[in-house]
């Protein structure tokens, strides 16, 4: 455990050197890595969601790739094509960006639905399927996109089947008065200087000991709670499916051994529900938004003692 915790707070110390006074935001993202997760990074433009990205696809020590979303893309864009070969007779596979361990989709919601569905596979599964054969992607893989809010101009919603595939959904926010003076003092470094603190191997094993985390019967209870009354809320259309209570344990235990336990506490669900379950759920029509719906509701459900 005293080995997870040391390669854990190198990677932190790593990212937080990059993204300047918001440790809440660089723990999510190692949540993400820990439980083998895809994390939508959403905010306003300019406030370092790419930052983060990049600095964390840096850190780990893998083969990075940096997919820039706009509307003309093709899903062959993506995940590669089939290219006549004529010396061999035959059409031969050229592999995507999508195969590499971090894949960095930035701004992911300026592409149409076609080529932002062609991911899903991708995400679900760690393969591609094309022209009838299906080519395994490195492990780890892990999908980092960055999204515009949709009011903003040329964006595409994300599908609730994509939106679903994502473990968190982390806000950056704009920095405190200290934090962008120190910003523009040029003290934040640059993803570009960043060293990697974890080999491939060694995530392997850190997502391996994230999985043996235990959950007592009563925190498990208290999750499905959380998730049952997001199906029965009077705020929501459609409630968290088994894939996002799923997604809440996987998180918990992350998050569990980054604080270097062995097992989840209640906190550790009810402090995840609004980055792993809001992003999910459907707010009714003129009603609150999903943070504010999930938030209500963890308020209600009772907390195990």
């Amino acid at each position: 455990m005293a080995d997870s915790r040391d390669g854990i707070r190198r990677l932190e110390s790593t990212l937080s050197r990059c993204i300047l006074g918001k440790p809440e935001v660089v723990r999510l993202a190692v949540v993400g890595l820990l439980a083998r997760g895809h994390v939508l990074i959403e905010d306003a433009p300019g406030v370092g969601k790419t930052t983060l990205a990049a600095a964390l696809a840096r850190s780990i020590r893998g083969r990075f790739q940096r997919i820039q979303f706009t509307s003309d893309m093709l899903p062959s864009d993506i995940l590669g094509v089939s290219v006549w070969q004529p010396d061999r007779g035959q059409f031969v596979f050229k592999p995507g960006p999508v195969f590499a361990n971090v894949v960095l989709a930035d701004e992911i919601n300026r592409t149409t639905p076609k080529t932002q569905s062609s991911l899903l596979e991708a995400m679900n599964e760690s393969q591609v399927s094309i022209d009838h054969a299906t080519y395994p992607l490195p492990r780890p893989f892990m999908v980092l996109a960055t999204q515009n809010p949709h009011e903003y101009e040329g964006t595409y919603p994300l599908p609730e089947s994509q939106l679903d595939r994502f473990l968190l959904r982390i806000r950056v926010g704009y920095p405190e008065a200290a934090d962008e003076k120190a910003i523009l003092r040029g003290q934040a470094a640059p993803p570009e200087v960043v060293e990697p603190v974890l080999s491939g191997p060694e995530v392997a094993v850190l997502q391996g000991q994230t999985e043996q985390v235990g959950i007592d019967e009563s925190v498990l209870d208290y999750l499905m709670a959380l998730v049952a009354a997001t199906r029965a809320s009077t705020l929501l259309a459609l409630g968290v499916s088994p894939r996002g209570s799923r997604s809440l344990l996987r998180a918990a235990q992350a998050s569990a051994l980054a604080d270097g336990r062995d097992y989840v506490v209640p906190d550790d669900v009810k402090r995840l529900a609004i980055p792993v379950l809001a992003h999910r759920v459907l707010p009714r029509a003129g009603g609150v938004d999903g943070d504010a719906a999930i938030r209500s509701i963890a308020e209600e459900v009772a907390v195990p003692r």
